[in-house]
């Protein structure tokens, strides 16, 4: 299939990333998988970053409460084999002992991701358009299709409904770029590169409150 047929970058302050990434690099992990060691891998490393619930209060971070539990397993694993990169995740990934990673998918998957509140209500309309119909002239399809409604994501697609406006925006300028290119990457890719600035923002600002209710 050809990309044809498909139907501001927000950088973190790379201070307070780096502190972040010191700081995690220096903890050891629990060797067993049950859920409550789980809890404390997510309470005394993730916590700073995405909450001890998964619900990220930074909006560099994204909330991770209630993503699909093979979603998380993918994205850990692609920290810690390169496919996917970042100054705090990488380390923090590569710290984790292999069986630690799927019940700590497991705890956030359970988690409730709780949605926010979007600020620029014209620009949450203009995205609902786009998110529930895409544009037709210029080839970007509507993003239901893959993320259903509420954004609460099937399967392989991720849950995406109730996330941080700038980390959604922040995602899709990295896919356009070619700097992330792990999740159906030439897809995404061409479906980025087609959307202008105004429709990546406003699909961001809408999804931010979207609940699964």
């Amino acid at each position: 299939m050809k990309d044809s047929d498909i139907r501001h970058r927000f950088k973190p302050d790379n201070g307070f990333l780096k502190i972040a990434a010191i700081m995690t690099m220096g903890w050891t992990f629990p060797g067993t998988s049950a859920a409550a060691d789980a809890h404390t891998i997510a309470a005394t490393v993730c916590i700073a970053c995405h909450g001890d619930d998964g619900n990220s209060v930074i909006p560099t971070f994204p909330k991770i409460a209630g993503l699909q539990e093979g979603y998380i397993v993918k994205q850990l694993r692609d920290f810690r084999s390169g496919a996917r990169t970042s100054e705090v995740m990488s380390p923090v990934a590569a710290a984790l002992k292999p069986e630690d990673i799927a019940p700590l998918a497991a705890y956030y998957s359970s988690r409730k991701m709780k949605p926010g509140e979007a600020v620029d209500r014209e620009a949450a309309g203009f995205g609902k358009m786009v998110y529930l119909d895409g544009n037709e002239e210029s080839g970007v399809p509507a993003c239901i299709g893959c993320h259903q409604a509420q954004g609460v994501g099937y399967l392989i697609y991720p849950r995406i409904g109730g996330q941080h406006a700038p980390y959604v925006a922040h995602q899709m300028k990295d896919f356009a770029s070619g700097d992330r290119s792990n999740d159906f990457g030439r897809f995404m890719r061409a479906i980025a590169r087609r959307m202008t600035e105004e429709e990546i923002q406003s699909v961001a600002e809408y999804l931010v409150g979207l609940d699964e209710r």
